[in-house]
């Protein structure tokens, strides 16, 4: 939806994970903070498979999840990689 309507896209490589989670959880009280946090990390690199494919690795990163990185899976599985829309 963002990268759509704004022609951006969260560069998650940029996101702190302390502040972004402890941003998540005042956001249900008030969301500025959460906000300004991400549209401060707003990239227009929307094409950009690495941005994407990391984006994906800070995620599981996030939840405590590092048994593999982003880049062995787009190795391993790039015939399906690029065929997946962006």
């Amino acid at each position: 939806m963002l990268k759509a309507n704004t022609k951006h896209v969260i560069d998650w490589n940029e996101v702190n994970k302390k502040k972004y989670l402890s941003a998540m959880e005042r956001s249900v009280v008030k969301d500025v903070e959460i906000k300004y946090l991400l549209k401060s990390t707003l990239t227009n690199k929307i094409e950009n498979r690495t941005v994407f494919m990391r984006g994906i690795h800070v995620s599981y990163y996030f939840e405590d999840y590092s048994e593999f990185k982003a880049e062995d899976l787009q190795r391993k599985h790039s015939r399906f990689l690029t065929k997946m829309v962006y």
